[in-house]
């Protein structure tokens, strides 16, 4: 066959230095294989090695989230598809061995097979900032929490005079207190020694919370511009959403289905039975730190939602175990959170229940008794600082079957005897 006839696939070996190439026919014929350096000029090179064989149906990349997540961006950005390709087969590699080369062709197989077909995740985009400052706050927290056990752990051996001090302290007035100390004398006084250590522990503790607080204010800010409408769903605030939105990563044409979507986040049902017992359980699979956030918008809203609690109630009257509840629970917020990602929709204006509400010239507790809530509560909904449509659905038609109330005046007489 001629040289310019051929249509080739690539597959490629990735590394931290290096990466390394092979090319295959689309035959699956192996016709050569290179070693480029992990670089600006070892991608070009790789695009260059890959054109000489012919016109690129695809190629197939190793660790397109890890060593080839920059190769991968030049290669799309060239025009070219790239798919994602898993580790090579165990089977194979005990059977044939394991080198570069091999790996490469391995690659480059997969992909002609079809074994290999995901499109890999583009991190070029908002989606990417929020997953580099997810893993500042991952390890921030996990250096916070330390810091906290490292300083009560320190007050359980602690002279007395100090454990008494403190004793009775919750952690955040505890902290506080710490920071405030001002230990004097030799260091070589456990007393002195000890409470110099528990000090420094706080400043510790007090900036860390300070980076906390500002990872989150700059998460706010991607999300606000990004998807400020995913978090108008009930129990989904900052940190939820953001998992979720890299979990999908900034191209979610990826994820095709909501069942798609369901297997990505570790909720979709499983077929479990066994003899007399038919049942399911939810897949171990996909991104457990998604299926995590998805746990958490259930527990919110086991607690706070009328809409799940009337839910729940009703399962548990059928038999079912809070677990089986919960696993019923997840694949709904599985649903209605691909829905907002996919088509999203604003949550109801609830700044027009204020304006309704004072218009009729009602209070806000003649309100919360009508309707059996705290005040607070429904302070919260017309402020936006929860959401709950079915909530503010019952809300809203209530304010709609009200009349105006007739405004009373109190009677001049008074005047004359009330004190001035």
């Amino acid at each position: 066959m001629a040289k310019e006839h051929l249509k080739v696939i690539a597959g490629i070996d990735t590394h931290a230095d290096t990466h390394h190439v092979a090319v295959i026919s689309d035959t699956g014929r192996h016709l050569a294989d290179k070693e480029f350096p992990a670089a600006g000029s070892g991608y070009q090179g790789i695009m260059e090695f890959i054109a000489e064989f012919g016109p690129v149906l695809a190629v197939g990349v190793e660790g397109t989230g890890s060593y080839g997540a920059e190769l991968s961006r030049v290669l799309v950005r060239a025009g070219i598809h790239v798919v994602e390709v898993m580790r090579p087969n165990r089977q194979a590699r005990r059977l044939q061995g394991k080198s570069d080369p091999l790996d490469a062709y391995q690659a480059a197989e997969s992909v002609l097979s079809g074994r290999a077909g995901a499109t890999p995740k583009s991190r070029d985009g908002a989606v990417e900032s929020l997953r580099v400052l997810r893993a500042e706050r991952a390890t921030a927290m996990r250096a916070r929490i330390a810091v906290m056990t490292q300083v009560k752990a320190i007050l359980v051996t602690a002279p007395e005079a100090i454990r008494a001090r403190y004793r009775a302290m919750t952690s955040p007035a505890l902290m506080a207190a710490l920071e405030k100390t001002r230990p004097a004398g030799p260091a070589s006084e456990p007393l002195t020694s000890t409470a110099i250590v528990l000090k420094r522990l706080a400043v510790r503790y007090r900036h860390l919370h300070q980076e906390l607080a500002l990872i989150d204010a700059e998460l706010d800010t991607i999300l606000a511009l990004h998807a400020p409408m995913l978090r108008d769903l009930q129990g989904v605030g900052t940190d939820v959403a953001s998992q979720l939105l890299v979990t999908v990563s900034d191209n979610p044409e990826r994820v095709t289905t909501e069942a798609k979507f369901a297997a990505l986040v570790g909720v979709a049902p499983i077929p479990a039975s066994s003899g007399k017992t038919s049942r399911h359980r939810l897949s171990r699979g996909g991104d457990r730190q998604a299926n995590k956030a998805i746990h958490r918008v259930v527990l919110v809203r086991m607690r706070n939602d009328g809409r799940t609690g009337a839910y729940v109630a009703r399962r548990r009257q059928e038999g079912k175990s809070t677990k089986e509840i919960m696993r019923c629970l997840k694949r709904y917020v599985a649903r209605e959170v691909y829905d907002q990602l996919l088509h999203p929709r604003p949550a109801p204006d609830a700044g027009t229940l204020r304006t309704a509400r004072t218009a009729k010239q009602l209070t806000l507790q003649q309100a919360a008794d009508a309707l059996q809530v705290w005040p607070t509560a429904l302070s919260r909904l017309e402020r936006g600082l929860t959401h709950d449509n079915d909530f503010h659905k019952r809300y809203e038609t209530w304010l709609n079957s009200q009349s105006p109330t007739t405004v009373h005046m109190p009677d001049p007489g008074l005047a004359r005897v009330l004190p001035a």
